[in-house]
């Protein structure tokens, strides 16, 4: 569609924005924070993403995950997002994957992708994550929230980001709801997730190694560098 993309321009160049087309990312969850993420890549013009996640929306959801509604409780995320992007940029190929991810699959989805995405909400997932990414040498963007507060960092293969940041594992923890998972909190750290998206496949700096920490209340923004 002719003029779609002219409102990125300025901030990427003619051919970054044509570069963004030949690339491919993987975004594993489309909840809270993998829909703001779909959403965002869609419309700047990513060519190609492959959307997975085993749950189907409930009316916990609808308070913050962009990509439910009441319409749609009880569907298929991964098939939803694929649907409704279709609607908002034909463009791009939208590939669902309706399955949980695991040790023993995670290798298979995740290959040939320029960038892998985290958007889950368990510290097992993550770490199966890093060390597929790590096998298949795939850059990871990371994101989780809790309450108010938020991070964001990009792991490079081999650099165990995840690990640094969840150095006792907890592979068997459930999700802690405690916090609450507010929309605000969700728009933003999926906006930042997509923005170093954009930078990782675009070769441009990053918080490679780094971990953005976000707290709505104090309105603070802390790098911590590891």
């Amino acid at each position: 569609m002719e003029g779609r993309y002219n409102r990125n321009l300025g901030v990427l160049t003619a051919d970054e924005q044509d570069a963004l087309m030949q690339k491919s990312v993987c975004i594993i969850g489309c909840g809270g924070l993998g829909g703001g993420v779909i959403e965002n890549l869609v419309r700047m013009g990513v060519g190609k993403l492959t959307v997975v996640d085993c749950d189907t929306f409930d009316v916990t959801n609808l308070n913050r995950q962009v990509l439910s509604n009441e319409g749609n409780i009880g569907n298929s995320k991964a098939d939803e997002a694929a649907a409704q992007m279709k609607m908002i940029n034909s463009e791009v190929d939208v590939t669902p994957i309706h399955t949980e991810l695991t040790e023993e699959n995670c290798r298979k989805i995740i290959a040939d992708h320029d960038l892998v995405i985290d958007a889950v909400d368990n510290i097992k997932a993550r770490l199966i994550l890093e060390a597929g990414c790590e096998e298949e040498q795939i850059p990871l963007v990371h994101g989780a929230i809790g309450g108010w507060t938020g991070q964001v960092g990009v792991v490079r293969p081999k650099d165990r980001l995840i690990h640094k940041i969840y150095p006792e594992g907890e592979p068997d923890a459930e999700p802690d709801t405690s916090l609450g998972n507010p929309s605000f909190t969700a728009s933003i750290i999926s906006a930042i997730e997509a923005a170093e998206s954009i930078k990782v496949l675009l070769d441009k700096d990053a918080l490679y190694n780094k971990l953005l920490m976000v707290d709505l209340i104090e309105h603070s923004y802390e790098i911590i560098e590891f």
